[in-house]
């Protein structure tokens, strides 16, 4: 039951910010716009639009997890038989995603903690907040640790054998 919870979190977290593409494409043609039609660009737009694509890339890491479509390297394995692919990818989340993983949250934490002490904002002609960027960096690991976490049990509890043995 929290696997599905977890997945169903990632899903709706996902379809819900995948709609955000749209928001930062309309800031970038409405940017175009006035700079090339009225000559007047907008100082707001290039900062703004920078802001939701690393919040839109950030946040959906464990959708991204979960539908298995990060970029994967699969030169040796997809050679191995069942078994040996699902040790390696078992290995794979002990050795790197966990690992990674952990620094990723804690350390975006202490990243985010700090500017929110510091009220950080951006350096342009228009000072934007930065530290709710850098506060989705900790929402965005927590998310993709606990995604890491259901894939991991999935791996370690599949048996790659079972869909062999049934045809």
């Amino acid at each position: 039951m929290i696997l599905r919870l977890i997945d169903s979190l990632n899903e709706i977290i996902g379809k819900s910010l995948s709609t955000l593409a749209i928001v930062f494409a309309g800031i970038i043609i409405f940017d175009v716009f006035m700079r090339y039609v009225f000559h007047q660009p907008v100082r707001w737009a290039f900062d703004i639009s920078k802001q939701l694509f690393g919040f839109y890339f950030i946040m959906l890491g464990a959708y991204a997890l979960k539908h298995k479509t990060h970029v994967r390297v699969d030169l040796l394995i997809q050679h191995f038989n069942p078994r040996v692919r699902q040790l390696t990818e078992i290995l794979g989340y002990l050795i790197f995603f966990f690992p990674f993983t952990w620094v990723f949250l804690t350390k975006s934490y202490d990243f985010a903690m700090r500017s929110w002490m510091q009220g950080e904002t951006t350096y342009g002609a228009v000072q934007i907040p930065v530290y709710p960027l850098k506060m989705a960096m900790v929402v965005a690991a927590t998310l993709l640790l606990l995604q890491g976490i259901v894939e991991f049990i999935r791996l370690c509890t599949y048996n790659p054998h079972a869909s062999l043995e049934r045809n």
